[in-house]
């Protein structure tokens, strides 16, 4: 088979006007970014939501991921095959990820986006959007101090951090020479709050809105500055008023592709963009969209976040997983990963088990689906397939990587039928409880651990945001295990996590809490992927996966 490079590559690629009209929507309503890509002037079409709305998660991933992009690439192509109206909304990637250990996230094999390698890299320049935007926010606050501090911030108490689209572990720690020294961190840009306020934004006029709500600092007598107590809010909503604008691609088989918004589900909430979703579901029958990792991150922070602050009801999750991931849940090493071994399938089954316990939390409007991987036996498949049985779940294998969206159309015959019947989703917690019920809630019932301990600085900030108590929670951990540890495989039960920070995104109305050794800064790996990246004298990019 060709790599992955080379089939998208040498794929036939539609003008993106013309993939534009399969979904309505009109030329004269894009912004063209050359031939293949472009934004979309959304306004007009956003109204009755009247699509079907399809989640695609998964297990606890491997560190190579285990295919969630193909997945959806790949039933959204199958739905269009089965002649319905099918829209696929994603994610951006990061250019962390991109050099650092995963390479390109634009799906893989013959279910693909393209442009490949611009999505892949600057896109139409969201995420340097983004980071001006929140570096602006910092620049703003040392100017402020500078120039005489007329609004009284504690140089000490500063709660927003800069940031940059790149991993770099040198950036976590540093020190900020202003007048009066003090200690400063860099996120990265797919944890900044600026990532998170676009997506959870539904218009230009609401994210200049969040953004001026920004907590930035408390005053030396504890009082909260915002993004507006220092004018920032016009800037900020100009510097994103294209990046509002959801992206246009398309798939090797030319079916309509958004792409919008990155944030990471590990350390932010996971999901697209509010804007993208509902477009999509104004315009299509069917939306196919995905959450970053397994159903303990992205899927629950899809639920109890994006649902909610959207509106928004799923008609369909699709649980991913592969037989690699259920062999690394249990202990098996890196270089025997793809080797037959039933019974260490059968080991690593529990972990299955955990996210499918997590799944029925929200919905029982969900399908287990196998991506088949060349290696995979019949005799492991079985494994899950029985499982599957006789836990009465629906279950489809796919393999559109191979063969495209002819691979997936059994499996998008099965989710057609699944979003036919009435939908039962619940949140996990309500929006009354206390910040420290919502997490006990998380911990319990989708990490399933069986207590939950504060350090000294997590109690005391827990203390001062009673007035924000009916916000929803973002949990920063692992995404390895469905513990706050990475070493805890398959299904760790009756454990002890440790929040050890909270921070308040006032501008996006959640709280992230912090668990276990979770960095909102990654560091690249030893051989990190970007010495494999290369380009010609043709400009022909190599290595981006």
């Amino acid at each position: 088979m060709k790599s992955d490079v080379e089939i998208s590559r040498n794929c036939h690629k539609e003008n993106i006007i013309d993939v534009a009209q399969k979904i309505g929507i009109n030329s004269d309503d894009l912004i063209l970014y050359g031939n293949y890509k472009a934004k979309i002037d959304y306004q007009k079409y956003i109204k009755d939501k009247k699509g079907k709305l399809i989640l695609v998660t998964s297990i606890n991933p491997t560190p190579y991921g285990e295919g969630k992009t193909t997945v959806s690439i790949g039933l959204g192509d199958a739905l269009n095959l089965i002649e319905k109206k099918a829209l696929i909304v994603l994610r951006e990637p990061s250019l962390g990820p991109v050099f650092g250990i995963k390479g390109g996230a634009t799906g893989g094999g013959y279910a693909q986006i393209v442009p490949m390698e611009d999505i892949n890299l600057h896109f139409t320049g969201d995420m340097h959007a983004i980071s001006s935007c929140n570096n602006l926010i910092s620049a703003a606050i040392d100017n402020h101090l500078y120039f005489g501090n007329t609004l009284n911030i504690d140089p000490q108490n500063i709660v927003f951090n800069r940031c940059m689209d790149m991993n770099d572990r040198a950036l976590r720690n540093i020190t900020i020479h202003n007048k009066v020294d003090r200690e400063e961190s860099f996120n990265i840009t797919a944890a900044s709050e600026v990532m998170s306020i676009l997506c959870l934004s539904k218009n230009l006029m609401e994210l200049k809105n969040n953004l001026g709500n920004i907590l930035l600092a408390y005053t030396y007598d504890g009082k909260e500055v915002l993004a507006k107590d220092l004018k920032l809010e016009g800037s900020l909503a100009t510097l994103l008023k294209d990046a509002i604008k959801p992206n246009l691609v398309q798939t090797l088989e030319n079916n309509p592709v958004l792409v919008h918004g990155g944030p990471f589900a590990n350390i932010a909430h996971g999901c697209n963009s509010i804007i993208a979703t509902n477009l999509g579901l104004s315009i299509a029958d069917y939306v196919v969209t995905e959450a970053g990792f397994g159903s303990d991150l992205g899927a629950e922070k899809f639920f109890d976040i994006k649902c909610r602050k959207a509106s928004l009801v799923p008609n369909c999750v699709v649980l991913v997983v592969t037989i690699k991931a259920l062999k690394y849940n249990a202990g098996v090493a890196k270089e025997n990963i793809l080797l037959e071994d039933v019974d260490k399938v059968k080991v690593g089954l529990p972990n299955l088990m955990a996210h499918i316990d997590n799944i029925r939390k929200f919905t029982n409007n969900f399908i287990v689906c196998l991506n088949k991987y060349s290696t995979d036996t019949e005799e492991e498949i079985n494994v899950i397939r029985d499982y599957c049985n006789k836990e009465k779940v629906p279950f489809e294998i796919e393999d559109s990587y191979v063969t495209g969206g002819k691979g997936s159309i059994k499996l998008a015959e099965k989710v057609v039928d699944i979003c036919s019947k009435p939908s039962d989703f619940k949140f996990l917690y309500e929006d009354n409880l206390t910040i420290k019920e919502k997490i006990s809630m998380i911990t319990s019932s989708i990490y399933h651990a069986k207590e939950v301990l504060y350090t000294e600085k997590a109690e005391n900030k827990i203390k001062n945001l009673k007035a924000y108590e009916h916000l929803p929670i973002c949990i920063a951990k692992t995404q390895y295990s469905i513990s706050d540890d990475p070493n805890k495989l398959g299904y760790p039960k009756d454990y002890t996590v440790t929040v050890k920070d909270v921070k308040l995104y006032r501008g996006a109305s959640f709280i992230t809490i912090l668990l276990g050794d979770i960095l909102t800064m990654p560091g690249l790996s030893k051989v990190p992927n970007l010495e494999k990246i290369d380009i010609d004298e043709n400009e022909e990019i190599t290595g981006l996966f």
